[in-house]
């Protein structure tokens, strides 16, 4: 049997009339109304107590992602207009793969699934899902405490969403909100450290080749997962958008995850 090889489509750059225009046409119209009256915090602000603004082009990339890849299952690290983009982008999939996947196997179809430590701000981004029609999300509310991982200090949630995702999206936890602990007398929790989450290095061993691991920024955070993965991970950074991409980059597990490579890459 020959063995298909994982593939990954990279969204094509836009300009900013352009990804106006995008949102508009994929009836996301509203978003490009609102992207400039969020809040906007300071290099050095530490708590952060309102929503972000809308980020018109990192929205646009997570969308054409689980668009052009055919992704299945998301799997998300926070929660904000990200999990609104992420489910239309999966409604969309659905829309048109729900017969195709059929034959698949693979649970939690078309649905993202979100963790936050914040349960404010999950009650607003679920609240927008539900304004917009969306189903297909489930967000849960957990504790981030200080840990450590190889003897190298980091945080991380105590419960994490019950999925096997092909698609994740690394954005939470924050730094400073509600980090509980120390070690050694030190936490994320200030202004020359940075955000430092080892949750994905639990999973890593269940996740299928194919799977596509998103940062938004987290330059820091990210280098200590490719530090401690296991697994071929093809890794790229996009400097323009300050975006982390790594890729699962291996042979297919067996027959069933070979399927699932053929119908991505169709």
């Amino acid at each position: 049997m020959n063995w298909e090889k994982p593939k990954i489509r990279i969204p094509e750059h836009k300009n900013e009339s352009d990804l106006e225009n995008y949102f508009h046409d994929q009836d996301l119209g509203f978003i490009v109304d609102i992207a400039n009256k969020g809040y906007v915090p300071s290099v050095n602000e530490i708590q952060i107590d309102e929503p972000y603004r809308p980020e018109l082009l990192d929205l646009y990339r997570l969308h054409r992602f689980i668009i052009l890849n055919k992704r299945l299952t998301v799997l998300e690290f926070g929660c904000g207009w990200s999990s609104l983009i992420m489910a239309d982008a999966l409604t969309k999939n659905r829309s048109k793969y729900t017969t195709e996947v059929e034959t698949l196997r693979k649970t939690n179809l078309f649905e993202i699934h979100a963790v936050d430590n914040e349960q404010k701000f999950i009650n607003i981004a679920q609240s927008r899902l539900e304004e917009n029609g969306m189903d297909n999300y489930s967000f849960i509310c957990s504790l981030v405490a200080m840990t450590e991982h190889n003897g190298k200090i980091c945080t991380r949630y105590e419960e994490i969403p019950f999925v096997n995702p092909d698609f994740i999206y690394l954005d939470a936890p924050d730094q400073f909100n509600h980090i509980e602990g120390e070690i050694s007398g030190l936490s994320t929790a200030h202004n020359d450290f940075m955000p430092m989450s080892m949750d994905l290095l639990l999973i890593e061993h269940f996740l299928t080749p194919g799977t596509i691991i998103v940062a938004d920024g987290r330059t820091a955070n990210v280098r200590f997962l490719l530090s401690n993965f296991q697994r071929n991970w093809n890794h790229s950074h996009d400097m323009e958008v300050d975006q982390h991409i790594m890729f699962l980059e291996e042979e297919p597990l067996g027959t069933y995850n070979n399927n699932q490579l053929i119908f991505y890459n169709q």
